[in-house]
């Protein structure tokens, strides 16, 4: 499960189709519809705060409105709790700067398009993230 600190924009078309699907699994797993992934580390950061269902919510909605954005239909019922649109997680500069690596590498192997595009842009947080100074995030796996 990869929940993207960066914004939807910089994801390629089965980067956003993949990173909904996860969030979706992400919100399955909060809202207890699910025994698997419950342990899973990206989860840290939204289990953390006091609505962990509004919080997956407002980063699916960050997702949904790219996709949109895009053309894509994304089905926005399956979002249980739409979140507070002003709600802020922070993420550290050393965890988005690693994230942006990750996904240079893998647009490099499957969207050269998307790559290119990638090379001559920096990297911004989802809209649900504040970027705070720091290394890699303790829960992050490499």
């Amino acid at each position: 499960m990869r929940l993207w600190s960066l914004h939807p924009v910089h994801l390629d078309r089965a980067g956003l189709v993949a990173g909904w699907r996860e969030a979706l699994l992400a919100q399955a797993v909060l809202a207890g519809r699910t025994t698997g992934y419950r342990q899973h580390p990206q989860l840290i950061r939204f289990r953390n705060v006091a609505q962990p269902l509004d919080m997956i919510g407002a980063y699916l909605g960050g997702i949904h409105r790219e996709a949109t954005l895009r053309g894509y239909h994304f089905d926005q019922s399956k979002i249980l709790a739409k979140g507070n649109p002003q709600a802020r997680l922070f993420v550290t500069q050393g965890q988005l700067d690693y994230e942006w690596a990750h996904l240079g590498e893998k647009l490099a192997r499957r969207s050269p398009d998307d790559a290119d595009r990638w090379r001559i842009s920096s990297p911004t947080p989802h809209p649900l993230f504040e970027i705070t100074p720091g290394d890699l995030e303790s829960w992050e796996r490499r």
